[in-house]
């Protein structure tokens, strides 16, 4: 019908219509301009095809290695752990639910060790604008962190360390009175003090042998966290000189300290079996008995602490008696070798039994007054191949020292670490002698 009419048309118009039917055709078939870059593509079912995504567009790059998930401004509550409180009454307080509790600490490994909490220990709570726990934190240590993350509905844990600079510090001083307020006036710790004293303690009695004049230096370690100082760390070299001769220490990579020739500072025997305080009666062959009138040898050494003060083995060996009679009291007797014996005496308690194998610096007993004594006190004998020897002077068996290559490579490591510390001694003392701590 369509047809038959266009043939009735004048043929000038029957030419335009195909024309332009023609041009139509034409403009459906060209390719549009949003795919003229881009060939025809066919794609086949199972294959995988790469997709044009940029990479480089913020929200689809991927997480550095270091790189933490940001976390939204949160509101912080800070708790203090008290005595008597569990992490239940402590979330209670901080409105948390029973429900957070569970799901948090049975999270992983690092969130259960918050159910060892003890009085003192902070906690720090990160809520976000629903009230939700989205962050834990617990400082552990001064380097140590406890950081514990909500993710969608449960939590991980993670561990941050802060880096800790170690740097060298120095002290020296000059004894006016004792040991102990002069190390104490020079800025060291109690614990730095029994530490020299236990360098040196084989070859100097401080209960005994310390005097005015005396002096000592010490190089050790101090740490830092962010220009902080956060404890002191090893003592690394040290000299004391006592009574006019000088004894030097330095600590090697193993923790052992020798002198600047490589020999052990250790010795077989403890020079002192009992913490340093101050001798009542020392060696004497001719002494006149406190307690008869009558002149007898004291073959001892008399210490007088405060009751109850730990007493040592001077060294390793059997207990050949433990006992008591009216005389000592109470008493141990140890056999170190076929050469020597140690007596202790008028102890309050005894800690160890007959036969029994001993450690050089193990409690054998306390100090005490038992027996025939003016005072508590302590006893103290050596002998060797059964002579009384004084023990303050008696010359020691050394323990092992360094032999060969490793002895070489310490001296040339005691000698640099001597030098510094000489050069620290030597400084104070050209620029400012004032400052040298004396006590």
């Amino acid at each position: 019908m369509l047809v038959s009419k266009l043939l009735r048309l004048p043929r000038m118009h029957q030419i335009l219509i195909t024309l332009l039917s023609a041009i139509v055709v034409l403009l459906l078939l060209l390719p549009g301009s949003e795919n003229s870059g881009h060939p025809e593509r066919k794609f086949e079912v199972g294959k995988v095809y790469p997709l044009d995504i940029n990479l480089e567009a913020h929200q689809l790059r991927p997480l550095a290695k270091d790189e933490k998930p940001a976390v939204p401004e949160l509101n912080w509550k800070e708790h203090t752990v008290k005595s008597g409180e569990s992490l239940a009454v402590i979330f209670d307080k901080v409105g948390l639910s029973p429900g957070t509790l569970y799901r948090l600490v049975n999270a992983d490994e690092g969130t259960k060790s918050l159910t060892r909490l003890r009085p003192g220990d902070l906690l720090k709570f990160g809520f976000d604008e629903n009230n939700e726990l989205i962050q834990l934190i617990q400082p552990q240590s001064a380097t140590d962190t406890l950081v514990i993350t909500r993710t969608g509905d449960s939590y991980h844990s993670s561990e941050e360390s802060k880096p800790v600079d170690t740097q060298l510090n120095f002290a020296q001083a000059i004894i006016t009175s004792s040991f102990w307020n002069a190390a104490d006036k020079a800025g060291l710790t109690a614990n730095q003090i029994m530490e020299i004293a236990g360098i040196f303690g084989w070859d100097i009695d401080f209960a005994l042998d310390i005097r005015q004049g005396d002096s000592f230096s010490v190089l050790f370690e101090e740490r830092f966290v962010e220009g902080e100082p956060i404890g002191r760390g090893n003592i690394v070299a040290a000299t004391f000189t006592n009574l006019g001769e000088t004894f030097t220490a330095v600590r090697s990579e193993s923790g052992q300290y020798y002198d600047k020739e490589g020999r052990a500072m250790r010795k077989a025997f403890l020079r002192s079996p009992i913490n340093f305080r101050y001798v009542s009666s020392n060696f004497n062959p001719r002494r006149l008995h406190p307690v008869t009138g009558r002149v007898k040898a004291h073959r001892g050494t008399d210490y007088v602490a405060p009751v109850g003060t730990p007493i040592w083995a001077a060294g390793d060996g059997v207990v050949m008696k433990s006992g008591y009679n009216k005389f000592n009291g109470n008493y141990v007797f140890i056999r170190h070798s076929s050469t020597y014996v140690t007596k202790y005496l008028h102890m309050t308690r005894r800690k160890v039994k007959t036969g029994q194998r001993v450690k050089q610096g193990q409690t054998v007993g306390t100090l005490g007054g038992t027996g025939r004594v003016t005072g508590p006190h302590l006893h103290y004998e050596f002998l060797v191949n059964g002579v009384h020897k004084n023990p303050r002077t008696v010359k020691l068996p050394q323990a092992n020292s360094l032999k060969g290559a490793e002895k070489t490579q310490f001296k040339k490591y005691a000698s640099e670490r001597l030098n510094q510390l000489s050069q620290y001694s030597q400084f104070i003392a050209d620029n400012s002698p004032l400052l040298i701590n004396r006590g």
